[in-house]
């Protein structure tokens, strides 16, 4: 059997951006991507900022998440820019999101939500992000035939031991020998 797939966000999961000035764990840095980093390389991933990104990652994460047994895949509004600019954490591959890319939707369902199911093409995965809802989940039931894991992630705490044991349970209940 294949490895699941693990649709990673950036910012809430790996960056808890709602987290109060001195509540983050130790351990966590801080990174910038330069101003007009995007828009100068015609990418389409975040090209619309203008500002320096300023992201808070736990290296330790990078290590953790490789631990698990799945396929990693950046499930992110970053898509490619992920790679240049978080590789020296973790460097993972990514989701195009073409004209999904923050586009709402009427039904509710969140614009990342049918390009993961199809990314996925029926394979098991596990997505973290800190914005699904009980619509994303039911899309993902109705629309994907693999089982499909939904992990929130508080943006004010991001990523915990609790949320690696899940996933590894997750990937372990698929017959994966995922380990935390």
């Amino acid at each position: 059997m294949s490895r699941p797939i693990l649709f990673l966000d950036v910012d809430g999961p790996l960056s808890p951006y709602a987290a109060e000035p001195g509540t983050l764990s130790e351990g966590y840095t801080t990174l910038a991507a330069p101003e007009g980093g995007w828009a100068a390389e015609g990418n389409q991933g975040l090209s619309v900022r203008r500002r320096p990104a300023r992201v808070r990652l736990d290296p330790e994460h990078g290590r953790e998440l490789l631990l698990l047994d799945y396929e990693l895949c950046w499930a992110t509004s970053w898509m490619a820019d992920a790679n240049r600019w978080l590789a020296p954490v973790l460097g993972l591959p990514f989701v195009d999101f073409g004209a999904a890319l923050f586009q709402d939707r009427p039904d509710g369902v969140h614009w990342k939500t049918a390009p993961l199911v199809e990314h996925a093409r029926g394979r098991p995965f596990a997505w973290v992000d800190d914005e699904q809802s009980d619509l994303d989940q039911a899309y993902v039931t109705a629309h994907h035939r693999a089982p499909g894991l939904l992990h929130h992630v508080n943006p004010r705490i991001g990523l915990r031991a609790d949320d690696f044991g899940a996933l590894a349970a997750f990937a372990r209940s698929l017959g994966a020998g995922a380990t935390p």
